[in-house]
């Protein structure tokens, strides 16, 4: 509707998607691409299948994407295998909800699991969802001792002491909606003179035991994390 009058939307004309080939052409070439290989969570894949949507795929790259730096993800595990398997030039992570939802693929069900597939098919690096890499922390130092990278989205990602916590905690790079607010705030928690900050009652600390065992966080990046507790629980 328009101006109070009904009018025709064709989807080809009044909202057009871009191929990756033009997504190549008019874009900087100094900004990356994180290319999410999505797939049907409720259907099977069988490799010849996932082999000719791969191969597809790649074709839109040749000649194409040239020296932009690239990386592909996939919450499907036989997919993220396979594209590891086909091309050696970009770096292909794995997705996961880290547990944080369950699957019939126990592969999807947690970090340890996400650890054994990267290590298996020689991927790159794991991409959770933020809210695991805070319950399960634990993990990190396995994730690191394995050479991978952690890079983290969800809609945690948009409070900065979240980022900031992560930072600490040692992921490498976190994927947001709010990319300068973010930037910005995260510049300015950093710049914070790291003055303790008083701690709230102690069921609240106990509370926190498990996401402050690995690393040694101070009075204040704790309130920090007291201040996340409502998030993480849900």
């Amino acid at each position: 509707m328009k101006d109070g009058r009904i009018v025709n939307w064709d989807v080809q004309s009044d909202d057009p998607l871009c191929t990756l080939q033009e997504a190549f052409e008019k874009v900087n070439p100094r900004l990356g691409f994180n290319v999410e290989l999505k797939f049907d969570d409720n259907l099977v894949y069988q490799e010849d299948e996932l082999s000719r949507i791969l191969h597809a795929t790649l074709k839109a790259f040749f000649g194409h994407a040239k020296d932009r730096p690239i990386i592909f993800s996939s919450f499907q595990p036989d997919a993220a295998q396979l594209m590891r398997k086909l091309q050696s030039t970009y770096p292909v992570y794995f997705l996961t909800n880290g547990g944080t939802e369950i699957y019939a693929d126990v592969r999807r069900n947690s970090l340890e699991e996400a650890v054994k597939l990267c290590l298996a098919s020689g991927m790159q690096g794991i991409v959770s969802e933020a809210r695991a890499i805070f319950r399960f922390p634990a993990t990190i130092p396995k994730i690191k001792e394995a050479d991978l990278s952690l890079l983290s989205y969800g809609t945690l990602n948009n409070v900065p002491e979240a980022v900031y916590m992560q930072h600490l905690m040692g992921v490498n790079g976190v994927i947001v909606d709010l990319v300068p607010e973010i930037t910005k705030a995260i510049s300015d928690l950093i710049a914070e003179p790291k003055a303790d900050m008083e701690i709230v009652d102690d069921l609240s600390s106990k509370a926190l035991k498990d996401v402050t065992s690995t690393p040694n966080f101070t009075r204040r990046e704790i309130s920090f994390l007291l201040r996340l507790m409502p998030e993480l629980v849900q």
